[in-house]
């Protein structure tokens, strides 16, 4: 068997030809946008059949938090970059420290915005890559392999089960080796490619979603929201602080001026601000309450009884 092949032999659900797509070649335009819209619509339905391993893979996950540990995702390519930049977008939307999610590609940085040849194809750099950013036990880590056979990413994942973290995988074929060495398995299963074996193509959007999925309500369950308002986002740039000052104002009927000065007067801590006016504390007594409850904005101002992660 190869990596393009299962072990009946038969080729890769991502390598196989798309009948669909056979004479694409011969479209125009705007039967392109058609064929590949009516191919990107059968992604949901993938994801769908998948929910209970994600649900269980977000709840792992949180609780991994929960007790001081990171989420680790590590691909190569187009996998290797959507796992980078679903941690690189943590700190900002959600104020996380960046080293509790952390993402890692084959070939470092550079492969980032440049392919580096065989980066891939080496299984002791997956776990030399996890080695030197010091994995744990309190770990997850993330493989994510739309072939499900990637040696970069089946290497990281054995070395986590080795150190004792948690380690999830992620394909879009079945029977794959990933498989044998996840304690969590997601393979959304979305077909062959408009172009045969580009797996930047619904591979890719399925894995965007989904990891969008893992993060973002790991995060909720940690309470880093109120509602769905990302009470504990980092004010970076100006739309961010634009939109801490709204929220504040939305959920203590302030004036956006008045928002602003309790924003202000709380070094720009959203769920603090929101505390200390509802609670009439100052600002270290907000923080207080908050860290009393692991965070929980709901708790903090006892709407209701939210249980912390522990």
């Amino acid at each position: 068997m190869n990596d393009q092949q299962l072990p009946s032999g038969k080729p890769l659900t991502t390598e196989s030809r798309n009948p669909a797509s056979a004479k694409i070649d011969q479209c125009g335009a705007a039967e392109i946008v058609q064929l590949m819209n009516r191919e990107d619509a059968k992604i949901a339905g993938a994801i769908e059949k998948e929910g209970e391993a994600i649900a269980a893979a977000m709840e792992a996950i949180a609780k991994r938090f929960g007790r001081g540990g990171r989420l680790i995702y590590m691909g190569a390519g187009t996998s290797g970059r959507l796992g980078v930049l679903d941690a690189s977008e943590c700190p900002p939307t959600f104020n996380t420290p960046p080293e509790m999610v952390v993402g890692l590609i084959a070939g470092g940085p550079t492969a980032l915005t440049k392919a580096i040849e065989g980066a891939e194809d080496h299984p002791e750099q997956g776990r030399a890559d996890l080695e030197s950013i010091g994995l744990t036990a309190d770990d997850a880590v993330v493989g994510i392999a739309t072939s499900g056979s990637t040696p970069y990413v089946v290497g990281g994942l054995q070395y986590a089960v080795e150190v004792g973290a948690l380690p999830i995988g992620f394909a879009c074929n079945e029977n794959n080796a990933l498989s044998q060495h996840a304690q969590l398995m997601i393979t959304p299963i979305v077909g062959p490619e408009v172009i045969s074996g580009s797996t930047r193509l619904k591979a890719g959007t399925a894995t965007k979603l989904v990891l969008n999925m893992l993060t973002t309500g790991a995060m909720v369950l940690l309470g880093k929201t109120y509602g769905n308002l990302m009470v504990d986002l980092r004010a970076s740039n100006v739309k961010l602080l634009a939109r801490s000052k709204r929220i504040v104002a939305d959920l203590t009927d302030l004036s956006l001026e008045a928002a602003s000065e309790l924003l202000e007067a709380c070094n720009g801590e959203v769920k603090t601000a929101i505390v200390a006016h509802v609670r009439q504390l100052n600002a270290d007594d907000a923080r207080s309450r908050l860290a009393s409850v692991k965070g929980h904005l709901r708790a903090a101002l006892n709407e209701e009884n939210v249980e912390p992660l522990r």
